[in-house]
């Protein structure tokens, strides 16, 4: 394996059965992702690119084909060793936050630092809701948080622990402009600010912009393979 390739993709599909048929959501998919790079899934809705990124997290498992990171194929690894996986090495973002309800934006930020087991998770967690603008609310619960606040809370959990990799769905698909752009702003420069390798789903032209990479999916496959602004 080529030592700058982080991630690697091989005749990936996944197809289910619903309605007494087989739908294919992905077909043939192949790819390779270096360490670093900022890469963007873009396509139409029902393309399969948050699959894609579910599976490159270890979140489902594919139908056929490998998705190898550093070299480990995840369908190889125990359901142990993929949430070992996940927590030491992979940070994620979704649409709709996935913030815990009864802990405060401090206790959310400092989980994943208190799984993998940081002597200095209270510090790390405070630095990070600073970096995200968000120190004045710290004690305060998701459901007192707006919904940009809330996505800034969860962009510090993410980065916490400094994750090599991290995966983010449409981290502005529920926001409106202004937080959108405050949050784009947060995730280029703690990626800048911290490194690892960075796939995001999005369907913001003005967040893909800001791409390394760009992979364009429609009906389950890959359509483009662009490099607008490469390093």
């Amino acid at each position: 394996m080529d030592e700058d390739i982080m991630i690697r993709i091989s005749n990936l599909a996944m197809r289910l059965h619903s309605a007494g048929r087989n739908v294919t959501i992905l077909d043939g998919i192949n790819l390779e992702v270096p360490e670093k790079q900022f890469l963007v899934v873009v396509g139409p809705s029902g393309s399969g690119k948050s699959t894609l990124l579910g599976l490159i997290g270890g979140l489902d498992q594919p139908t056929s084909g490998s998705v190898s990171i550093n070299g480990i194929s995840l369908s190889e690894l125990s359901e142990d060793d993929l949430a070992r996986l996940r927590r030491e090495k992979i940070g994620m973002i979704f649409q709709s936050f996935h913030l815990i309800p009864t802990l405060t934006a401090f206790e959310n930020v400092m989980v994943p630092l208190e799984l993998r087991g940081d002597p200095k998770a209270r510090q790390e967690a405070l630095r990070l809701l600073a970096e995200v603008g968000l120190s004045e609310r710290k004690d305060h619960y998701p459901v007192q948080l707006s919904g940009g606040e809330q996505q800034r809370v969860a962009v510090a959990r993410a980065f916490a622990g400094r994750p090599s990799l991290l995966l983010a769905d449409e981290p502005t698909g529920n926001l409106d402009t202004v937080n959108g752009a405050r949050v784009i702003e947060l995730l280029m420069r703690l990626h800048r600010n911290q490194g690892g390798t960075l796939i995001l789903v999005t369907h913001d032209p003005t967040l893909a912009a800001h791409a390394e990479r760009i992979i364009s999916l429609r009906d389950g496959r890959i359509v483009g393979d662009e490099k607008p602004n490469p390093k």
